[in-house]
């Protein structure tokens, strides 16, 4: 090819032109999200339970990827999991590998799966007033309580206290 019918491009323009496709590039990039950081998320509640699926969406919001079974035989799950009696609440949840009983705060789930300690799972006993799904309450003070792992339950996160 002649030398002179070639078109030679300014520094500007070429710097431009890799610039913008560099740019595009990136933005073919996946971007790593909330809801791909965090592990997938079971849950198992009463279908007619409307504090359990307000629960369900906080853990939405907080990225976890949620799969709900609505059970009449709420209590199967948790007798299956080893949840205590005295901890039991109204939902149970399975997110790799620990329990989450009752209205567990997001923070309180993220040290969980951060810390990684022996047991079986976390708990909110009960349905404490200002806990997630349980109504906005600025001064809500609650504690969340550790389960198995052949210890006995202890608080493990507190809120408001």
């Amino acid at each position: 090819m002649n030398a002179h019918l070639t078109p030679r491009l300014s520094a500007t323009t070429r710097r431009g032109l890799l610039g913008a496709a560099l740019a595009g590039a990136m933005l073919a990039m996946p971007v790593a999200s909330t809801a791909a950081e965090m592990p997938d998320m079971h849950v198992y509640k009463s279908p007619t339970c409307g504090c359990c699926h307000v629960w369900v969406d906080i853990m939405k919001e907080a990225g976890f990827n949620v799969t709900v079974t609505d059970t009449d035989d709420i209590m199967a799950p948790k007798e299956q999991v080893g949840v205590p009696d005295e901890l039991s609440s109204c939902h149970t949840a399975m997110v790799d590998g620990y329990v989450i009983e009752g209205h567990v705060p997001v923070p309180a789930i993220r040290k969980l799966l951060t810390e990684r300690p022996k047991v079986r799972g976390i708990s909110v006993p009960g349905m404490p007033y200002g806990s997630p799904g349980m109504g906005e309450e600025p001064d809500a003070r609650y504690d969340v309580v550790t389960f198995g792992g052949g210890s006995e339950s202890k608080v493990f996160y507190s809120v408001g206290k």
